[in-house]
Formats: C-alpha cells, structure tokens, sequence
C-alpha cells in the first residue's frame, strides 16, 4: 500500500507570469499532483484578489479530499489591514494561512501558534542602501492524526519565516510541541530553510529531495516532507512545477519497508 504525499506554497493561486488567479488553475494543479494528503501553504480565504473563493475548499474538492482543515494565520488581507488570527473570527472575514487535506479520515485537528517577532524591524536587501521595514506575518501549524491505509500518521503542516534565525526558533518550537503527539509523524511544509539546517533542527529524515524555489529554473529547496518513522520509505519523489505560484510543489509516494 501507497500514500502519496504533497506539499505546495500556491501564492494565493496565482500565476508569476500573469499574475491571475483562476479557480481553474488551482483545480488543475491539484488534480495533476493526485495527493493523498496535501499542506498547503499562502492560502486565501475570502480574499477579493482571489476572487472571494475557499482555496482549501476548491482544492479538497479537486483531490477528492473526505477531512481537510484551513487554519488562519492573520485576519484580514496580507499587505494591507491585518491582524493576528486567534481562531475567533467571525464566518466571513477574510483571512490568510496553511491548510491540510487527507483522502482519508481525520481523527483529530490541532492548531499550533509559532513564535512572531513582536515588532516591526528594518532587513536588509541585496543592493546598496536597499532597507526595508517588515512587519512579519504571524505563523502557524495545523496537526491531523489521519487514518490512511499505512496506519494512523500524526501530519503537521507549517509556513515558518522567512527571516534568518527567527525560522530557527519557530522550527525548534514547533517540533517541541511535536514531541506531545503519538508517533509516527510527517512534518510537511514551506519551510524556508535548506535541507542541511532542517535536519539539524529537526532530527527527523526526509523523504523527498528537489529544488522548489523558484518555480522557473529552481535553485534550493525550501519545502520539505519529513518523518520520524524509520519505517516509511519513498519509491519516488519529484519537484513539479505547475502554472501556478512562485514554488514548485514537492510530493513523493511513500510506502512501509516491512509491507513490501
């Protein structure tokens, strides 16, 4: 028995080379990674730029998912008006954040709220005198302990910072909090680190190699699918670049060593 695994930044649905979100595209990406269990991350929610669509909603229905959660990681619409998500929000504000799908049940959800720099700060860019102040956006996890045919899976899906040192925290956190769940595990994500640092911060063994970023002529890998069961081996895995976002999508088919 199989289970193939993905994980995709989406942009929001849109094209870099258009800049158009279409439901359409969203739905045939999905459709042509074939996940059972897809984290995704940069995921809109009621957001005009998307059209107002339930992206975790169109993508569910476009694998066929039966459990899938969008958790929220700010309220309101990313750069402009926006605040920190607590999981209060009224039905209908537009939110922003990471969601996982499973083609099977979910026995329990679990949301995590990582560590955020408390306050904007000035970071520095390539090129002389290029300064610019973030306000960096609030991250989160969302846990499923799903029931797949490889038995039950604690899965974890993330969207750490961008910014040095602070992702570092947030990872360390995270797998802290990890430590709570039953085993095995799957950490799924857009991590924004290389593979040598994730390991080291993580312990756990990757089971899908690629570059994913950028999405046209890649150079690292910032996504990442991980496991803590020495049991779970890939037959495959690839970096697929489709007509949507500025990120590859990572996926691999996994299977149990001692089922084979």
């Amino acid at each position: 028995m199989r289970l193939r695994l993905a994980t995709f930044n989406i942009l929001h649905g849109r094209s870099v080379h258009d800049g158009v979100v279409h439901r359409d595209r969203l739905v045939a990406a999905v459709r042509s990674l074939d996940p059972d269990v897809l984290a995704l991350q940069e995921v809109d929610l009621d957001q005009e730029r998307s059209g107002r669509a339930d992206l975790t909603a169109v993508a569910a229905e476009a694998m066929g998912a039966v459990s899938h959660r969008f958790v929220a990681a700010i309220s309101g619409t990313p750069g402009a008006t926006w605040m920190a998500a607590t999981g209060d929000e009224q039905p209908g504000t537009a939110a922003y954040g990471i969601a996982l799908l499973s083609r099977y049940p979910a026995e329990t959800w679990q949301v995590l709220r990582l560590p955020r720099i408390p306050a904007p700060f000035p970071m520095y860019l390539p090129g002389p005198g290029r300064v610019q102040i973030v306000n960096e956006e609030p991250r989160a996890a969302v846990v499923g302990v799903l029931d797949t045919p490889l038995g039950r899976l604690t899965v974890a899906n993330t969207h750490l910072s961008f910014v040095p040192g602070w992702n570092r925290l947030q990872l360390r956190r995270l797998m802290r909090d990890l430590s709570g769940f039953a085993s095995p595990r799957v950490l799924m994500g857009d991590l924004n680190m290389l593979p040598a640092p994730v390991r080291r911060w993580t312990g756990l063994r990757s089971l899908a190699s690629g570059l994913t970023f950028p999405s046209t002529g890649p150079d690292r890998q910032l996504d990442h699918i991980l496991t803590d069961d020495p049991s779970l081996c890939a037959s495959w895995c690839r970096a697929v670049e489709v007509p949507i976002s500025d990120h590859r999508a990572l996926v691999t088919e996994v299977s149990r060593a001692d089922a084979q």
